[in-house]
C-alpha cells in the first residue's frame, strides 16, 4: 500500500481536454460495442450531453412531494429527457414501454430515510437489468461514511456483472450530513469511483473548484440537481457546472417540484444542449410558462 505520511494534494488540473479518440464520451473509447451503444442512448453523440431526469427518490423517501402519482407527474416529462433514472418498480408499473430513453436503473437499495442510508446493498440482479434493457446501472457510493467500503463493493460488483453484459455503471456520490461539500472530497469520492470502474458519475457542483473536480475525473461527470431551489439559481449552476466541464445534469427536485415542470425541463435542455446562458433559459422558462 502507498506511503500515507506524505500525501500531498494534487495541485495540477490544468490543460485542454484529452482527445476523445472516436468516441463522445470521456474515457469510453475502449469499452465494448455495447457499452458503447448503451452510453450513446444516455449521452446525446452530437455534443456528448446528457438531460437526465431523475424520479428513483422513492426508493428511500417513499412518495415525496411532486412524486405522489408518477403517471402524472412524470410520464408527460419523458418526451424531454435524453434518460430516465428511476427504480425497476416505477419502469414496470408506470413508464411506457415504447418512450425511446436511456433507462439508467436505481440497482442499490435497502434502508429508508429512518436509518443509516450508507447500509446499502445491490437491489437488482443483472439478469433483470438485461430483461428491463437498461443503459446503466446507478448504484450509490459512500466515501466517507460508516458502510464506505460495502458501497464501493456494491459498485465493484456491479462493475464486474455489468462489463460482462455490456451495461455501464454509474457511481452517484453520496453525502452525509457530516461530510464537507468541497471540491476536494468531490476529487476523492469521483476519482476513486472511475478508478474502481465507474463509467460515469453523478456528483454535486460546487462553487470553488469544480473544474478540477471533471479534470482530475478519467470518465463524464453529470451533476446532481439538489435540493430544490429558484428556477434561475437551479440554471445558474447548471450552466456554471457545463462550462466548468460537466457533461451533464441529472435533475429531480428541481423539475419535478417546479411550479412549471415541463418549462423548467426545457429550460435545462436550453443550458446543456444549446448553450444558453442562465438568462436566456430562464426567459425561455418564463415563456413556456406563460
Amino acid at each position: 500500500m502507498a506511503d500515507l505520511d506524505d500525501l500531498r494534494e494534487g495541485t495540477n488540473f490544468t490543460g485542454g481536454a484529452a482527445a476523445r479518440e472516436g468516441f463522445h464520451l470521456k474515457g469510453q473509447a475502449g469499452q465494448d460495442w455495447g457499452m458503447k451503444a448503451r452510453l450513446s442512448r444516455i449521452f446525446d453523440p452530437r455534443d456528448g450531453n446528457t438531460v437526465m431526469l431523475a424520479f428513483d427518490h422513492g426508493y428511500f423517501q417513499g412518495p415525496t412531494s411532486g412524486l405522489e402519482r408518477l403517471d402524472r407527474s412524470i410520464v408527460p416529462l419523458v418526451p424531454q429527457a435524453d434518460a430516465l433514472m428511476c427504480t425497476r418498480g416505477a419502469l414496470r408499473t408506470t413508464i411506457p414501454a415504447d418512450n425511446g430513453k436511456g433507462i439508467v436503473l436505481r440497482a442499490s437499495g435497502g434502508p429508508s430515510v429512518l436509518t443509516d442510508l450508507s447500509n446499502e446493498e445491490i437491489a437488482v440482479s443483472i439478469d433483470d437489468a438485461v430483461r428491463l434493457d437498461a443503459a446503466a446501472l446507478a448504484v450509490q457510493v459512500f466515501v466517507g461514511a460508516e458502510n464506505e467500503t460495502k458501497s464501493i463493493k456494491n459498485m465493484t460488483t456491479l462493475v464486474d456483472q455489468g462489463q460482462a453484459a455490456g451495461i455501464p455503471v454509474l457511481a452517484v456520490t453520496a453525502v452525509g450530513k457530516d461530510m464537507v461539500r468541497d471540491a476536494r472530497y468531490f476529487r476523492l469520492a469521483t476519482r476513486m469511483s472511475a478508478e474502481l470502474g465507474a463509467a460515469f458519475v453523478k456528483t454535486y457542483y460546487v462553487e470553488e473548484g469544480f473544474e478540477t473536480i471533471t479534470s482530475a475525473c478519467p470518465v463524464p461527470i453529470v451533476i446532481a440537481g439538489g435540493k430544490k431551489v429558484s428556477e434561475p439559481e437551479a440554471l445558474r449552476v447548471a450552466y456554471r457546472a457545463m462550462q466548468e466541464g460537466a457533461a451533464g445534469v441529472d435533475m429531480g427536485r428541481n423539475v419535478f417540484q417546479s411550479e412549471h415542470p415541463a418549462a423548467m425541463l426545457s429550460a435545462v435542455r436550453g443550458v446543456v444542449h444549446d448553450g444558453l446562458t442562465p438568462e436566456e433559459a430562464f426567459d425561455l422558462y418564463q415563456t413556456l410558462a406563460n
